[in-house]
C-alpha cells in the first residue's frame, strides 16, 4: 500500500508564514478578537484584473495552493480536495443584502456564484486547467482533516499519484456580529485575550488558507508522512484518553513513542478542559499550541497542521509554540489534536520521512 508524503506546503493566516522562515518573525496582539490574515502580493499569482473581482478567501486559497505546487515541483495534481466551514462568506453576505436592498429584484448573480463553498477549488482548477476530482468538504471543524482523509486514501489504493488538498475560511463584518451576539466571540472588556490562562468564554477568531500537496512517494523536500487520521463527532471528556490510546494501538504505538503533541487550545474556558487528558497523558513530551498566533475558524486545524510539518523537516520547535519547557531531541512521531465547542474531535499521527 503506498504511503502519503507531504511534498510541499503554502500557508497565508495572520502571521507572516509566506515570506519568512518557520515563524523567524511572528506578532501576538492581545488585545484583538479578530486576528484578520497577512495579505501577500497577489499579481505573481493572479491577473491584476482578476484580483480586484475575487474574495479574499479565494484570493488566499490561489496563492497558498500555488506556492504549495512550486515547492512541490508540481505544474497540475491529479486531484484537488478542499475542506471549508463558512466558504466565501463575504460574497454570501453581499448577495444576501443585495435581495435585501433591491426587494428581490433586479439581481446579478456575480456574488451568488462565487459564494458558493466549492468556489475556491474550482477557482484554483480554472487557474490550472485541472480536469480530474475536484471535491469540496464542508463538515464542521473537521473540513479539512476529512479532504486530508480523502486524499490519503485515494494515494494509498493507487487512484492518484498526487493531489493537492488544503483548508481555507474567511471573516466577514456581519458575520462576526452574529458570533459576538451569542458569545462565540471573546467580549471586548474580557481583554487581554489570553489562551493557556483563559477564565472568560468565547475565542478569538481567525481566518486564513493552508494547502499541501501529497504525493505517493517521497522527495528531498518532503517534510512527514501522514500515516493515519481519526474523527469522532461527541466525545464526554473522560473519554478523550481512551480515543487517543486507541488510536495510537491501531497504529501499532503508545503514548511513550509520541514525541510532540500539537494541540488546538483555543482560549474558550466552556471547552479547553477537553486538553487536559493529552496534556496529562503526554506530560513527559513538548506540548504545542498554535491558535494564539492564527485565530480560531473551522480550518484552523490546518495551520497546525502546517506547524507539525514544519517542525518534522526542521527538527526545531520555535519558542512561541510551547506550552511547556522540555528538552529538545530527535522528532520522529507528532500527534495533532483538535476540537470544536466540545465537538468535531480529531486525531491526525505524522511521521518523519526518513524514519
Amino acid at each position: 500500500m503506498n504511503k502519503s508524503y507531504i511534498n510541499g506546503v503554502g500557508c497565508i493566516s495572520a502571521q507572516n508564514t509566506f515570506g519568512t522562515d518557520f515563524l523567524d518573525e511572528f506578532m501576538i496582539n492581545d488585545s484583538l478578537n479578530v486576528l484578520f490574515a497577512m495579505q501577500p502580493s497577489y499579481k505573481e499569482v493572479i491577473p491584476p484584473a482578476a484580483i480586484r473581482r475575487m474574495a479574499k478567501g479565494v484570493k488566499m486559497g490561489i496563492y497558498a495552493s500555488n506556492s504549495a505546487l512550486k515547492e512541490a515541483n508540481c505544474t497540475v495534481p491529479d486531484a484537488i480536495i478542499t475542506g471549508t466551514g463558512m466558504g466565501c462568506v463575504e460574497d454570501s453576505e453581499k448577495f444576501l443584502k443585495g435581495i435585501i436592498d433591491n426587494k428581490e429584484q433586479f439581481l446579478t448573480p456575480t456574488s451568488f456564484i462565487q459564494s458558493t463553498h466549492n468556489t475556491v477549488g474550482a477557482q484554483i482548477a480554472l487557474g490550472m486547467q485541472c480536469k480530474g476530482y475536484n471535491f469540496t468538504y464542508v463538515n464542521g471543524a473537521v473540513s479539512f482533516e476529512s479532504a486530508l482523509l480523502d486524499a490519503k486514501l485515494q494515494l494509498e489504493n493507487q487512484e492518484a499519484n498526487s493531489i493537492l488538498v488544503g483548508g481555507i475560511d474567511e471573516t466577514s463584518e456581519h458575520t462576526l456580529s452574529l458570533y459576538k451576539l451569542i458569545n462565540l466571540l471573546k467580549n471586548d472588556e474580557d481583554r487581554p485575550f489570553t489562551i493557556l490562562d483563559s477564565n472568560s468564554k468565547g475565542v478569538v477568531f481567525g481566518e486564513g488558507a493552508s494547502f499541501f500537496v501529497l504525493e505517493n512517494k517521497p522527495t528531498d523536500n518532503s517534510y512527514a508522512v501522514i500515516e493515519n487520521i481519526a474523527m469522532i463527532n461527541q466525545l464526554n471528556e473522560d473519554e478523550v484518553e481512551g480515543f487517543i490510546k486507541q488510536f495510537l494501538e491501531a497504529n501499532k504505538l503508545d503514548s511513550n513513542d509520541i514525541d510532540v503533541v500539537v494541540l488546538g487550545n483555543n482560549g474558550d474556558n466552556q471547552y479547553d478542559h477537553f486538553y487536559n487528558s493529552p496534556k496529562t497523558l503526554f506530560n513527559a513530551i513538548p506540548q504545542v499550541y498554535y491558535k494564539h498566533l492564527c485565530g480560531e475558524f473551522n480550518t484552523a486545524s490546518t495551520f497546525g497542521f502546517w506547524v507539525a510539518a514544519k517542525i518534522l523537516k526542521n527538527q526545531f520547535i520555535p519558542e512561541v509554540l510551547l506550552m511547556n519547557n522540555m528538552p529538545s531531541k530527535e522528532y520522529e512521531y507528532i500527534l495533532l489534536y483538535n476540537q470544536y465547542c466540545g465537538k468535531d474531535h480529531s486525531l491526525i499521527l505524522l511521521k518523519n520521512v526518513k524514519k
